[in-house]
């Protein structure tokens, strides 16, 4: 560094003004640490809008080419577009619109308003029936609060009154985001009209139907304007309730009578319900309460608390409120189970530091952790980044990193100091001659990590807070290194440590030893160590692949696809099945059952599934992981044995962005039936690996239907029309909206239809009398032939193409990339086989951790040469850089050792560690050849300045490897950063290893350095 400015001078030139900074260093980190947002996982962006559209009546293919290609036509033209899926049934779409994982959060609101847009412009082109568009552009809004309301002697509309008035207190939170109810039952006012006595009346339902909707209609009645004062008139005459109906007197033509003459008048509930919410078997109604972004969990989470416990205590004796998901206490135990780590490897950082250097050393080396953590607490705080998984795994293999450069600086000093300096010359000289080489192995070290912070996948996004704390933690270090570390070091250093020093220890002579044989035999060194790494880049084959791993948590979840025409009362009764068997076992706390539908996204990463009748799920709460693992070996046993022809799929929760199950192969082709059949084969070659479960497609059977083959010429002549015909069956069946009763903010349905024998059954319909204009009635098979057929109940497509997706759980502890592997020819083989037009596509997570590593790729270069620039920019020589360079990939033998003896699979995160740890052994190497060529400058020898070099600098070297490694120890446990501390520790310790053996011996060969004969002598 420039003599004409020592940064460590001037600090020990402004002592109290250092130490002033150091102190507020110290408390305002404390600050940030306690005022720092918690959350369990880093947010990332799910980029997911959802289109609903129906068009009622039609069917399956009237949909497809009515409605789903329309959209999906238009949502061609959004640039940023990844792919669209859709879930198409008889009159309703569903289209999900998925974007480029590249899209930038800021960009996304713009592009929903944008498709809105274009919805809007072709609303023109649907048929008149279409009933228009549903958005849902907050499909990755989170619900950490869930609440059941259960309730013994309450109807559920009064429980559902006594929920809102809770939701508005919650809404009052500043915090609070959205607010929702779920689980409750509509209510609706069924008139079940009887064609018989219809009949016997000579009445026409739609005449009556007509009058009920006059009577009820809301009318202006107008306002006299009586001189001084306005008085509205208002007419009486809407119906109150279900009672002012029964008394409704009708006259239709020359008949009058009362409306119950003809119908059945009665309260209750949309029949069948569309979604059904239990909590532990109990019929419940839910609260889902989310947050506003970048809040603290904790301190909003004991503010709900508080309103909570308000409202619970003025709920009547029979009304009980549960906690379904509680994610302020589930971030608290992370966040305080990482804290835990992160404090064991700071006790680990520093005591290493004071074992190796000694106490007063070892001091100075270690104060530099906490004013490193403080100063980066307050940057974390200020840039909006929270404690998280992420950040503080980062902070932990960021301990080990950061006191190197504390290290280097005090081993300089302890150096001078024991060459007879003083201690203001030893701090002056530390920053002389090894500041610039630190901040340079510094900024190489945060090089390695770019791929993280660059990576825009959704992985990338979901880790890049590691970049940001590593790179921050790292660069503060030095800081600390270059202006704290000097005037501790002047402060805990004893004056001159010239009449301590003893010579070599027994550990430094059997090391020098060992630096003396490489040497000599250096080539053979060379040859060793290359043919190491050759063998550990041929042993990566037996290191298995992993995108991320499942969640720690002790959550379970149990998914239940019965046949697509199931309806929703056997989907819960086939629940409740499942449910008899979670009933009193010891390792349930509690479970909530969802019927027709998934549970509230409460976890970022979870994936909630499309709504379906024949759809549901049990989230089910374990008391602890080995009791999570017990039952889910027992639900998967029972699963096998009670529910045939039910798909039940037994599985944890996720760390990273959803997947689904872990193996998928996607059959794309343009003919719906030919796809299904073909699905079919797919199915049967992934059923081949015992290895794999719960195999299922995503759409399969078809579906029976009745078609009722008009009579055109005998409708005619009866002044019917298919129209007509349509709209009676649909009123008997599915009943018809015929007006609506206001209750207080409530809009209740009053439908007319059937009554319940009639509507319930297949056999009615072949003796089904329809009333005709006149009041009579014509039985409806004098006008209609009747068959039956099949019909596909839903096609999913994807891109505009019907796919079928084969799925599959993991039967053994087998990682999906090795399952996918051996059924890669298989499949290829299939795939080649296909007709033109369909083709095979493997999904999943070796589809996800593929697009996670293609942007890694994509950014492998600029790190490499940002790396080879500062290493030329620290070395100005092309000679140096190649021997420092050479010392990058060489970690990976120590990485395939660690993985494959630790047998833990190489993932996403272990990757990133991968190829940071290239950073790190440059950033050794760099110390070490900036130290050769200092002593060769100084006059040296060459073969003397290499060994006196690596001598003086294995200290550091090893001991920052040994507290980089050691730091790692607590998270080596963790679940999601096992396979990256494995990694890590295993790199840096080999490593290290090469670094001290391999340098010296490849800069012997680089510049043909042979040892004078006289000077062995």
């Amino acid at each position: 560094m420039s003599e004409r400015f020592n940064l460590s001078d001037w600090a020990l030139k402004h002592k109290s003004f250092v130490w002033y900074l150091m102190i507020v260093s110290m408390l305002a980190g404390l600050m940030a640490y306690v005022t720092i947002g918690r959350e369990e996982d880093p947010d990332f962006t799910i980029k997911t809008m959802v289109i609903t559209a129906a068009l009622p009546g039609a069917t399956v293919q009237e949909t497809l080419d009515q409605v789903t290609d329309r959209i999906e036509k238009k949502l061609l033209e959004v640039d940023e577009l990844d792919f669209t899926k859709s879930v198409t049934w008889p009159g309703v779409s569903i289209v999900y619109v998925n974007l480029l994982p590249t899209t930038r959060g800021p960009q996304i609101p713009p592009i929903w308003q944008e498709i809105r847009n274009m919805m809007g412009d072709i609303r023109g082109e649907f048929p008149p029936e279409f009933a228009g568009f549903k958005f849902n552009d907050r499909f990755g809004d989170v619900y950490g609060n869930i609440y059941a309301f259960t309730s013994d002697g309450f109807t559920p509309r009064e429980v559902r009154d006594m929920i809102e008035d809770i939701r508005r207190e919650v809404q009052q939170l500043d915090d609070a985001g959205d607010v929702v109810i779920f689980g409750d039952r509509e209510e609706a006012i069924y008139l079940d009209f009887s064609p018989e006595k219809m009949a016997a009346l000579g009445v026409n339902q739609d005449q009556v139907q007509a009058t009920l909707a006059a009577q009820n209609a809301i009318v202006p009645s107008g306002v006299i304007e009586a001189g001084p004062e306005r008085v509205l008139v208002r007419v009486s005459g809407k119906f109150l309730n279900a009672q002012s109906l029964e008394d409704v007197n009708l006259r239709v033509g020359d008949r009058f009578f009362r409306l119950t003459d003809v119908a059945t008048v009665r309260r209750g509930y949309k029949d069948p319900a569309t979604e059904l919410f239990r909590f532990n078997g109990e019929e419940a109604i839910g609260l889902g309460v989310g947050m506003r972004k970048g809040a603290n969990i904790l301190a909003f989470g004991e503010q709900l608390d508080e309103v909570i416990d308000r409202a619970e205590s003025n709920l009547p004796i029979g009304v009980e409120i549960h906690k379904v998901s509680d994610q302020p206490k589930i971030v608290d135990e992370a966040v305080g189970h990482f804290t835990r780590a992160l404090a064991e490897a700071v006790i680990i950082v520093m005591a290493v530091s004071v074992l190796a250097v000694g106490l007063r050393a070892g001091l100075v080396v270690a104060l530099a952790v906490p004013l490193t953590l403080g100063i980066t607490f307050v940057v974390l705080e200020y840039t909006g980044f929270t404690l998280q998984r992420i950040s503080l795994g980062a902070l932990i293999i960021a301990l080990g990193l950061l006191v190197d450069d504390a290290m280097i600086a005090v081993e300089t000093m302890i150096y001078r100091l024991e060459k007879g300096d003083g201690r203001h010359q030893a701090a002056s000289y530390a920053w002389r001659t090894i500041a610039f080489p630190m901040l340079s192995g510094t900024l190489i070290t945060v090089a390695g990590f770019i791929p993280i912070g660059l990576n825009n996948s959704n992985a990338g996004e979901f880790t890049f807070s590691l970049f940001v704390v590593i790179a921050v933690s790292l660069l503060v270090s030095w800081f600390v290194a270059v202006l704290y570390s000097p005037l501790l070091g002047v402060t805990f250093l004893p004056k001159n440590l010239g009449h301590k020093h003893k010579g070599p220890g027994i550990a430094m002579r059997m090391f020098q030893t060992a630096l003396r044989g490489a040497m000599r035999a250096r080539w053979l060194v060379l040859v060793v160590i290359l043919a190491g790494f050759v063998a550990s880049v041929y042993s990566l084959r037996f290191v298995e692949q992993q995108f991320f791993p499942d969640s720690d948590r002790t959550e379970l979840l149990v998914n239940m696809t019965l046949p697509q025409n199931a309806s929703i009362e056997e989907t819960s009764a086939q629940m409740k099945a499942m449910e008899a068997h979670l009933k009193d076992h010891d390792g349930v706390s509690y479970w909530s059952t969802y019927v027709g539908r998934s549970a509230l996204r409460f976890l970022l990463t979870s994936e909630p599934a499309t709504p379906s009748a024949n759809f549901g799920q049990i989230v089910i709460q374990t008391t602890g992981l080995e009791a999570r693992d017990k039952l889910r070996d027992e639900l998967r046993k029972v699963a096998a044995e009670e529910f045939p022809g039910t798909d039940v799929l037994v599985k944890l929760l996720a760390i990273g962005p959803p997947v689904g199950r872990p193996v998928q192969y996607r059959l794309s082709g343009p003919d719906i039936a030919k796809v299904r059949d073909l699905g079919r084969e797919l199915t049967a070659i992934v059923a081949s690996d015992d290895r794999l479960e719960s195999i299922a497609m995503d759409w399969n059977a078809p579906a029976r239907v009745i078609k009722v083959d008009i009579l055109q010429d005998k409708a005619r002549q009866l002044n019917l029309t298919a129209r007509d015909i349509s709209i009676a069956l649909n009123t008997i069946y599915n009943g018809k909206g015929v007006t609506n009763l206001r209750d207080q903010t409530y809009l209740i349905d009053i439908i007319a239809r059937g009554d319940r024998s009639t509507s319930e059954s297949i056999d009615t319909l072949f003796n089904l009398q329809l009333s005709t204009a006149d009041g009579g009635t014509i039985p409806l098979s004098s006008v209609a032939d009747f068959r039956f057929e099949t019909e596909q109940p839903v096609v999913i497509q994807r891109n505009r193409m019907p796919t079928v997706t084969v799925e599959a759980a993991l039967a053994t502890k087998d990682q999906p990339a090795t399952i996918v592997k051996a059924l890669k020819q298989q499949i290829e083989d299939f795939d080649s086989a296909l007709p033109a037009g369909y083709h095979v596509e493997t999904g999943g997570s070796v589809e996800k951790s593929a697009e996670s590593q293609g942007p890694i790729a994509a950014v492998a270069p600029m790190m490499i040469l940002i790396i080879i620039t500062l290493v030329m920019v620290q070395m100005q020589s092309f000679r140096l850089a190649f021997i420092v360079l050479s010392v990058a990939p060489l970690g990976l033998i120590g990485v395939v050792i660690a993985l494959i003896t630790a047998k833990a699979p190489m993932g996403f995160v272990a990757i990133l560690g991968i190829l940071a740890l290239s950073g790190i052994l440059i950033r050794n190497s760099i110390i070490l050849v900036d130290r050769i060529e200092a002593l060769r400058k100084q006059g040296m020898e060459a073969w003397d300045a290499v060994f006196e070099a690596t001598v003086t600098r294995a200290r550091p070297i090893v001991l920052t490897a040994a507290a980089a490694s050691l730091a790692l120890i607590p998270i080596s446990r963790q679940v999601f950063w096992g396979p990256m501390a494995y990694a890590l520790m295993g790199g840096i310790i080999v490593g290290t290893v090469i670094t001290l053996i391999f340098v010296p011996a490849q800069y012997l060969i680089v510049f043909r350095i042979k040892r004078d004969p006289k000077q062995a002598e």
